[in-house]
């Protein structure tokens, strides 16, 4: 049953201040392994809540946001049911993401048992208090939504594409942390890359600043419909628009370019 408008105004949570000295470390032990998603995690607890409080506050303020989380819909599994997502036709946006999770070989609750483990390890060794039942249901929302977001730009799971969605990522949701991260990969791919790379880079920033919100999106209704066509609701600027070079895909040492659907 949804719930009644005035029970959305929900207080913050206890504040949890940025440890500075513990997101560079992370940061940098990401770099050095990019792999190791969670060092990403702990990246995004040690920068603190207040850029995930005005995530939040920007989802709550927002006609779509305040929809979804009336209905609190469990995108976790809408994602992890296969029987669903292969009887969707082909072509939609929710038969390509079942390929895409079968080409990977990932599952599609692994991101979020993965943050339940980080959670798990800050509340043994700084004793960071829980989130409220909203507040976690919309960051485990945005956890499982991270896939989506490599189906929908095209941007790969390797080293570079996790760069670019960075800052795809950052034109959607502006924030410190997710600026000092985006900009930190940024700077180590423009290492070997160079200048053309910063201008890649740009152009999925400024491909993410376009989009829509998509923190309020209803991906549950949207995974039967047509992916080309989700990617025109959501102003997502076709691949061979926003990069008409090609799509930039593997590790810094050994990379390619793929042409944009």
């Amino acid at each position: 049953m949804p719930m009644a408008p005035e029970s959305l105004e929900i207080p913050p949570p206890p504040p949890l201040d940025m440890r500075w000295r513990r997101a560079f470390r992370s940061m940098r032990e990401l770099f050095d392994n990019p792999d190791d998603t969670e060092k990403a995690m702990d990246f995004f607890y040690a920068v603190g809540r207040r850029e995930f409080e005005r995530s939040f506050q920007r989802f709550l303020a927002s006609p779509e946001g305040r929809a979804v989380l009336a209905e609190r819909p469990d995108l976790g599994c809408a994602l992890a049911d296969r029987e669903a997502l292969v009887a969707m036709p082909e072509g939609s946006f929710g038969r390509v993401y079942l390929a895409f999770l079968e080409r990977y070989g990932f599952q599609s609750m692994a991101l979020l048992q993965l943050q339940k483990q980080v959670e798990a390890k800050w509340d043994a060794e700084e004793g960071v208090p829980r989130l409220d039942p909203a507040r976690a249901w919309f960051r485990d929302r945005v956890m499982l939504s991270h896939d989506l977001f490599h189906v929908l730009t095209g941007y790969g799971t390797d080293d570079i594409g996790e760069a670019t969605l960075l800052a795809f990522t950052l034109g959607q949701v502006p924030g410190r942390g997710q600026a000092l991260l985006t900009i930190g990969a940024a700077l180590e791919v423009a290492r070997a890359l160079g200048r053309p790379w910063l201008r890649y880079d740009l152009r999925a920033w400024r491909r993410g600043r376009r989009a829509v919100r998509l923190a309020g999106v209803p991906w549950e209704a949207l995974l039967p419909s047509p992916l080309d066509e989700v990617r025109k609701r959501l102003r997502i600027t076709p691949a061979r628009e926003a990069h008409p070079g090609g799509i930039l895909a593997g590790t810094i040492d050994n990379y390619r370019v793929i042409a944009p659907a």
